[in-house]
């Protein structure tokens, strides 16, 4: 089960996480998790060009190791790359060691400050340790500040794409019905979400472009 929109109080329970951008600029800030994946995610990529759109997307690692040339395109493109676990762990079921350990695997490949924990499913304890081995490990990824911190990226609208009971077109309605300024929408660029996805995407850029709103990056 799953909540399209979230909830006021899982914000309020994870309120050091990122949830949505500012409320006062007319920009939507769409995500892809679980990529890379061949055709999937070029399909994303070119979907994104046509509108000269940006996005963020959240890599497994082990998709990375597979596919490092789409991953490479990603980066190309100019998108916003993000850590999305070695493995594609649920941390509420995986001890802290083993998650930290997984997360350090991808960051070793990723590179970011951006996080997003796999089914938004993480402890406490495990964003403590997080932000710890991130701050701890922050100069080997140098950037040109030195006093960033690790971002942990959720989101306000999710899209159902992965849903395979779900119709592409009540995936876009999904959208585009929750969508607002500084919303952080979720798509996925796999194999399980590609159907509802191939249909969505470009009818929700057509559609939010129209509304007069931008594409940013986290």
């Amino acid at each position: 089960m799953y909540l399209v929109k979230s909830p006021l109080l899982l914000k309020w329970f994870y309120s050091a996480l990122t949830w949505n951008k500012s409320r006062s600029k007319k920009i939507i800030y769409l995500t892809f998790d679980d990529g890379p994946i061949p055709n999937v995610t070029d399909f994303v990529l070119n979907t994104l060009k046509s509108f000269e759109a940006k996005a963020t997307f959240f890599c497994i690692g082990h998709n990375i190791t597979k596919h490092p040339e789409v991953f490479e395109n990603v980066k190309n493109a100019g998108h916003a790359i993000g850590n999305h676990t070695f493995n594609h762990l649920k941390g509420w079921k995986t001890n802290d060691e083993t998650y930290i350990a997984n997360f350090l695997q991808c960051q070793q490949l990723t590179q970011s400050e951006l996080f997003r924990p796999p089914y938004g499913k993480i402890k406490k304890s495990q964003i403590k340790k997080l932000n710890s081995v991130y701050s701890s490990q922050f100069s080997v990824y140098p950037t040109e500040t030195s006093n960033r911190k690790l971002q942990i990226i959720m989101w306000d609208v999710i899209s159902g794409d992965f849903d395979l009971q779900l119709s592409p077109e009540k995936c876009y309605q999904n959208v585009i019905k929750n969508a607002k300024n500084g919303s952080i929408i979720v798509f996925h660029d796999s194999l399980k979400a590609f159907d509802r996805l191939q249909y969505a995407l470009p009818k929700t850029l057509k559609y939010l472009s129209e509304k007069g709103y931008q594409f940013g990056t986290l």
